[in-house]
């Protein structure tokens, strides 16, 4: 197994980026909002934030690659990661991307994978000698999760792992998240944005106007569904729309003292639990690292 130090040395070597920020994600701002389920959800995931009340959560929205200095226009996986807080103060962590499907369960082939597509010419070279990587990245391809969208409030997002919702009776369900935008074209603020930081701009000019909505659906598994493996697909399953994520606007930055904020896709609460899935639980041990090594940037 690859260590979580080797894997962020090898990570933020290949973005070359500067130190103080994160491994990946970089780029990304900061904002507040509320997260409001649905009556059905509620009645299947006893989680606090699953009440049918509208509970605070705080959203990044970013661009994937480890260097911050990266500019907008240029084509990248972009991130969704939103922190919803139960009344009691306990934190759910959501992480979500662009890119519809995870190609490895394996570590130290996404370390190897990230290296990789830094060298657009010979990423190619790459794929060949990973073929079972190819279907998972081919999907991504064939659904736009790496390019260059107009707006974080146009663009899809997915969680990817699965997890599992407990009701008041202990019933567990194994679902998956996706966010899907309610904004479309016809709704896109005035004004051009085409500047390095072209999407913040836009958000703001968005948020100007009024709360941009997500729709969160959540796919559930079926028995031949496998939620212990990131790369497992669920076809056919059913999905129910599970509530809505509204955003209001910019906060602050939170990580302008040093401190930083991590989003943490293994930190759950009462009603939700976590899979068997090596790669879930991987990252925690990684973004600690990261985290680790930002602070201690900061100090030096």
């Amino acid at each position: 197994m690859l260590e979580p130090e080797r894997a962020i040395d090898r990570i933020r070597a290949a973005f070359d980026a500067p130190p103080g920020h994160r491994t990946l994600h970089a780029k990304g701002r900061f904002y507040r909002g509320t997260f409001t389920a649905t009556p059905e959800a509620t009645q299947r995931c006893r989680a606090g934030h699953m009440n049918g009340e509208p509970a605070p959560v705080v959203v990044r929205w970013s661009n994937a690659g480890g260097d911050p200095r990266v500019p907008d226009p240029k084509p990248d996986i972009r991130g969704m990661a939103v922190r919803l807080e139960d009344p009691d103060g306990g934190i759910f962590d959501l992480l979500g991307q662009t890119f519809p499907r995870f190609p490895t369960d394996d570590p130290a082939e996404f370390v190897a994978m990230t290296e990789a597509s830094t060298r657009p010419v010979t990423f190619p070279l790459f794929l060949a000698r990973h073929p079972r990587m190819v279907p998972g990245i081919v999907a991504g391809m064939l659904a736009r999760g790496i390019g260059s969208p107009v707006s974080f409030a146009e663009a899809t997002f997915y969680p990817l792992h699965a997890y599992g919702w407990r009701d008041r009776a202990d019933e567990r369900t194994w679902v998956r998240y996706v966010f899907r935008p309610v904004a479309t074209a016809e709704d896109r603020p005035d004004g051009e944005f085409s500047g390095r930081d072209r999407l913040g701009e836009e958000m703001a000019a968005r948020l100007a106007r009024g709360p941009v909505t997500h729709e969160v659906w959540a796919q559930i598994a079926e028995e031949r569904h496998d939620p212990h493996r990131v790369t497992s697909v669920w076809g056919g399953c059913r999905e129910m729309l599970a509530g809505h994520v509204v955003v209001t606007g910019e906060l602050p930055d939170p990580e302008a003292d040093g401190t930083p904020t991590v989003f943490d896709p293994c930190r759950t609460v009462d009603g939700i639990e976590l899979s068997d899935d090596p790669i879930l639980h991987y990252r925690r041990g990684a973004y600690a690292e990261s985290a680790s090594r930002r602070t201690r940037s900061r100090e030096g």
